[in-house]
């Protein structure tokens, strides 16, 4: 069995306000933790996520499946666009950047 796993992560950009504060802390916390807040944010929301009962039971209702997206997620914009402007895109990606992520002590 191999040590380490390489993960294929999906990463999209958003947009998101926040207090001065909050801002502030977070960036106090990565500084704290030598990550990124983009780190931050993305494990502290799996973590709230995994943990809340209430929002796992939601999850799995019909009503989960037919949220109206708020989050502002910026797309990406393919590559040959800035060659052909006249161009219009109906690509979905959304993606800022495809990173792999080692996982170490998983087990597939």
């Amino acid at each position: 069995m191999p040590l380490l796993e390489v993960v294929q992560t999906h990463y999209v950009s958003a947009s998101i306000r926040l207090t001065e504060t909050s801002a502030s802390q977070l960036d106090q916390y990565a500084a704290f933790i030598h990550a990124t807040a983009d780190e931050v944010i993305d494990q502290a929301l799996a973590y709230v996520f995994s943990k809340d009962r209430d929002f796992q039971e939601f999850l799995r209702t019909p009503e989960a499946q037919r949220i109206a997206p708020t989050l502002r997620v910026r797309r990406a914009v393919p590559n040959d666009a800035v060659d052909a402007p006249a161009k219009k895109s109906v690509s979905v990606a959304s993606s800022a950047s495809h990173t792999p992520a080692i996982v170490a002590g998983s087990k597939a």
